[in-house]
């Protein structure tokens, strides 16, 4: 198992955003989190990423319990996490903030090969490397933002809600480079306000509420059930950011 999720409970002040999650991806898989505004989803990845410390539960990476990991010593394990927000440096250039994803490594040759085939793919980011990423329209933006995230060489790919106030022309744009990313090998955790498109570029997926995980199974058997179409699938869901506030690690 590449990343199992047990029990986990996550508080901010007397307030238990997240109360009994347990989940799992395995290598190369890709998994949605879809619920209502406020389901704690974001809150899940965050903590996976070392952003939040829970109060109980355990969160393994390939079976090593990780769960009280400082964020930038969880990145290194090969978790990299794309923020709702997306998070950029406004006021560095496209090609700075990109490289930013590679900060801690080494292998200054295999990075710039790797950032060679990387733009290969995004000649939207390849036309702008010497553009203030502040200037980008927000689908330009999420697309850095991911491969900045790949820059890391990330085995597990957390991903908070891609398609948020983006034109429906650049979701198409950002998930084509997701998926572009799930056949590499690399594995997802997705969290995406548009329960439908999760489902469908996810195998498994878990249903969140209340922070509580109320179903789960295969993406395509959720989106042919019927209480599930009614609750979330006749709109788009949008999680708010009231996670934001949660204290994180200092």
């Amino acid at each position: 198992m590449l990343l199992s999720i047990e029990a986990l409970q996550v508080c901010y002040g007397h307030v238990q955003a997240v109360r009994h999650v347990s989940l799992s991806v395995t290598e190369g898989e890709a998994v949605a989190l879809i619920g209502a505004n406020g389901a704690g989803k974001s809150t899940t990845l965050r903590t996976v990423a070392g952003l939040m410390v829970p109060k109980a539960g355990q969160i393994r990476w390939r079976g090593q319990p990780i769960h009280a990991m400082e964020a930038h010593r969880v990145h290194r394990l090969g978790i990299s996490l794309v923020p709702e927000g997306r998070g950029i440096f406004p006021q560095m250039t496209v090609l700075e903030n990109v490289l930013m994803g590679a900060y801690g490594r080494k292998d200054k040759v295999r990075v710039r090969s790797e950032l060679h085939e990387l733009l290969g793919v995004l000649p939207r980011l390849q036309d702008r490397l010497e553009q203030k990423a502040g200037t980008l329209s927000g689908g330009e933006q999420q697309m850095m933002v991911i491969a900045r995230a790949l820059m890391g060489q990330p085995r597990l790919l957390l991903l908070d809600e891609p398609s948020m106030g983006l034109a429906p022309v650049m979701v198409q744009e950002v998930f084509a480079l997701i998926e572009r990313v799930r056949v590499r090998g690399v594995s997802l955790l997705l969290v995406e306000q548009n329960a439908r498109l999760a489902l469908r570029h996810s195998q498994r997926a878990y249903v969140m509420e209340h922070g509580v995980i109320r179903q789960e199974g295969r993406s395509s058997d959720l989106a042919a059930d019927p209480l599930l179409q009614e609750a979330y699938l006749g709109t788009s869901l949008a999680e708010t950011a009231g996670c934001e506030s949660l204290v994180s690690k200092t």
